[in-house]
């Protein structure tokens, strides 16, 4: 099985660094995003989970909870947390899916095709509150993940799910935005007070309508 962009996520039941949980349950009405690792003790990935765990406050600002998964059990997945926290100089503080039978990682089609059918991609899913996914990219081994560029995506997934813009190429938090071309161009005063400029009838940009 593998999932799309718009597909509701699947809900699971697993154990976790943080003790049994149901995802959905978990999940209350947040922003979430889900982030797979081949194995523990790997090195790339170690300095993934140091990453996000460093960055936790600003997910936190943004009301998305994170949580990992890796296809050990837990008691390893402990004892790799506490290198994460030594080598990282940091504390590891979300939880991490324990899936020694693969369970989660079919369920989300994590399972790498080309290399072992015990072996996962490294992926990233952004979920919504409503359940539906809203982001997926994987990487491969060699390149670790950009947590700052997955905070950027979720300023603009949370942006454009309240507002009809669409954000543009290498946009950041207070850059300008793209009305959605939805929006007729006589239409955009009414919901755009700040202004517009249209470079080409299909091309309105306007200042970030939340700030």
């Amino acid at each position: 099985m593998s999932i799309r962009l718009g597909d509701i996520a699947p809900n699971f039941q697993a154990e976790t660094t943080h003790g049994p949980i149901d995802f959905y349950e978990w999940m209350q009405d947040s922003w979430t995003i889900l982030f797979s690792h081949p194995a523990d003790f790997t090195p790339v990935c170690t300095t993934e989970l140091g990453a996000a765990s460093k960055l936790k406050p600003e997910f936190d600002k943004r009301h998305v909870k994170m949580i990992a998964l890796s296809v050990d059990p837990v008691a390893s997945h402990n004892e790799w947390v506490l290198d994460i926290n030594e080598t990282q100089h940091t504390v590891v503080n979300f939880p991490i899916i324990a899936d020694p039978e693969f369970v989660v990682s079919n369920l989300y089609g994590f399972i790498h095709p080309n290399a072992s059918d015990r072996f996962t991609v490294r992926s990233v899913v952004i979920i919504s509150p409503d359940k539906k996914v809203k982001l997926l990219i994987t990487y491969p081994a060699s390149t670790g993940r950009n947590f700052t560029e997955i905070l950027r995506v979720i300023d603009s997934l949370q942006l454009t799910a309240n507002y009809s813009v669409a954000t543009p190429a290498d946009w950041k938090e207070g850059d300008d935005v793209v009305v959605a071309t939805s929006i007729k161009t006589e239409d955009i005063p009414a919901k755009f007070p700040k202004g517009f400029t249209e470079v080409k009838p299909y091309l309105r940009m306007t200042p970030q309508p939340n700030l």
